[in-house]
């Protein structure tokens, strides 16, 4: 008769080894398709399609998220970007920086040590954006407001302040860290509407407000609104096969606190599971698990899916993601100075682990076009990875059709 002690051995011994395994096959997959671009199978004929080079663009949306690690000596190659594509749009376009704008933890106290490398980094920012002639809105991120910490209101109206300072043309929304939301008119028939999606999950001290007043109010904005093209902001992203929507790599499963720290490689085999398991079930206070995070979320989307048509635009994974959802878009574009790891597959209809933002194009005849801008090393833009009508309705080609005796072809939409 086998003793419960052997019967445990062996149950422990089987369980490590299907762990093994299904960590071999998972890094194995990783290592073919991690910092490729992927597109969804019924949308990898999106290179046969782009905008009519003859109707004129009425305005352009940069859409920036987590610049705040950007370098501070001129070479930064996606601050170069950012200066290709404003002095290709001109006035009539809006940079919309989405939140997370100073790393580590926002902008310090002028007597704290890290304060003038805070002030470095943010002024790198602020010196590209100062001589666009277009709008420039930012937003607020977890890191903004000291990673979330109970001191963070602090830290962000003093970060608002400094902006506010030395651009005194952008906008700071929701101003004074409140929950918004907060409309802008970017163009005739364009309508940005911004959340602080921070003040939901913000420990501490915050302006006060009512948590579901917020919700009520956009549902009032998109009803009255529905005549517009509308885009709505807000650091945290609703949809995301990254980090915070509890996606790890087999190696955060091995060393699990390089999820903390990128460079804490500290072998935790087995027992390191648990981390990825309990932030993909329970959550840190960033991660969609999270139950302050995950009620948001569910009040947003409860929200905007009644809203068909509209972009809803975030920053906070590292990466660039686009997802389409009760016939609206979700985008994930915080590859402002960062990148991390983002999973293929599953709901997503692009993702990509690579610096650059995503810029939304609206035409003249009604077309909404989006585009992903990725910098090579010197900051000139790559070829495009990924774009998209998404108004009105994506460009979809016929499907492939083989004829016996004949090549594969593909006819285009007429």
């Amino acid at each position: 008769m086998t003793s419960p002690s052997t019967l445990f051995f062996y149950v422990a011994a089987a369980l490590a080894a299907a762990l093994t395994a299904w960590l071999l096959a998972r890094y194995r997959q990783e290592r073919h398709y991690r910092r490729r671009p992927y597109v969804a199978p019924a949308h990898n004929d999106w290179l046969l399609h782009q905008p009519d080079p003859l109707t004129p663009l009425q305005h352009r949306v940069a859409l920036l998220g987590d610049p705040g690690a950007v370098a501070t000596d001129g070479t930064d190659n996606l601050l170069r970007l950012l200066q290709h594509w404003q002095h290709e749009t001109g006035p009539a376009g809006t940079v919309i920086i989405l939140g997370d704008n100073v790393y580590p933890t926002g902008l310090p106290a002028p007597e704290h040590p890290g304060r003038a490398a805070a002030e470095q980094r943010l002024n790198a920012l602020l010196d590209v954006l100062r001589p666009f002639p277009g709008n420039v809105v930012f937003l607020s991120g977890n890191h903004d407001w000291n990673k979330g910490r109970p001191d963070g209101y602090e830290y962000l109206l003093r970060q608002e302040a400094y902006i506010r300072e030395q651009l005194p043309t952008a906008h700071y929304l929701p101003a004074g860290g409140t929950p918004g939301p907060v409309a802008l008119q970017l163009a005739d028939g364009l309508l940005l509407l911004v959340l602080n999606t921070q003040w939901w999950v913000q420990q501490g001290p915050r302006p006060a407000s009512d948590t579901k007043e917020p919700f009520q109010q956009l549902q009032r904005l998109l009803t009255e609104n529905q005549h517009q093209r509308i885009v709505v902001a807000g650091h945290h992203p609703l949809y995301s096969n990254a980090l915070h929507g509890g996606k790890f790599t087999a190696k955060q499963h091995v060393f699990p606190l390089t999820t903390v720290h990128k460079r804490a490689y500290v072998p935790l085999p087995f027992i390191g599971s648990l981390l990825p398991l309990y932030r993909k079930l329970v959550g840190a206070a960033e991660d969609m698990a999270h139950p302050r995070y995950r009620k948001m979320r569910r009040r947003l989307l409860r929200v905007l899916h009644q809203h068909p048509h509209l972009v809803y635009a975030a920053g906070h994974d590292h990466n660039l993601q686009y997802f389409e959802q009760h016939g609206s878009h979700y985008l994930v574009s915080g590859a402002g100075s960062k990148t991390a790891f983002v999973q293929k597959g599953g709901q997503a209809t692009f993702v990509h682990e690579h610096k650059g933002f995503f810029s939304l194009d609206y035409y003249a005849n009604g077309e909404t076009w989006l585009r992903t801008l990725e910098p090579d090393a010197t900051g000139a833009p790559l070829p495009e990875v990924f774009r998209q009508r998404l108004y009105p309705g994506p460009v979809v080609a016929a499907p492939l059709v083989r004829t016996v005796g004949l090549p594969v072809t593909a006819e285009l939409p007429l």
